[in-house]
């Protein structure tokens, strides 16, 4: 029999949305400017459930996979994430985004090579540089209060 998780939220998201309201607030903005950018929104969901599987963060991991299924996404991309470089389902500009994303959420160890900037420069304009900086230094900061603190993943109803 499997064992049950005794994992619990240190302050929960509703807890922290109470706790410190001009956080969400303060975010607003940011994702009205992505949401409303060139990034596509399925780009945009699987940079930010890459960075999150990197960090260890559930809570972000379900939340954006959550966002990717409505957002469309396909399953195998999802699926095989982890392991985008094994897998030829993603396009150039995704994996020079997933690259990115890598590089970026791992700078302390694996600083932004050339190479990598190269090859995003190659994929994206300036400005959307700008923008994917922007969304994956986002999801960084999330990442760094859900996964601490241990934010309930929303697991969808019907799972």
């Amino acid at each position: 029999m499997p064992e049950t998780s005794t994992v619990s939220p240190r302050i929960d998201w509703p807890e922290f949305q109470k706790l410190v309201p001009e956080m969400a607030q303060g975010m607003a903005p940011i994702n009205h400017a992505l949401r409303n950018s060139t990034l596509e929104p399925d780009l945009r969901e699987l940079i930010k459930i890459r960075s999150s599987q990197l960090n260890g963060c559930a809570f972000c991991i379900q939340y954006h996979l959550n966002e990717a299924r409505k957002a469309g996404v396909a399953a195998p991309k999802l699926d095989l994430l982890p392991a985008w470089r094994e897998t030829a389902i993603y396009s150039a500009r995704e994996a020079a985004a997933l690259a990115y994303t890598e590089h970026l959420t791992l700078i302390a160890s694996h600083p932004v090579e050339d190479a990598a900037w190269i090859d995003v420069r190659t994929h994206f304009s300036e400005a959307e540089v700008a923008l994917l900086t922007t969304a994956i230094a986002q999801i960084n900061f999330w990442n760094r209060v859900a996964a601490p603190l241990r934010f309930t993943p929303p697991i969808p109803a019907n799972s």
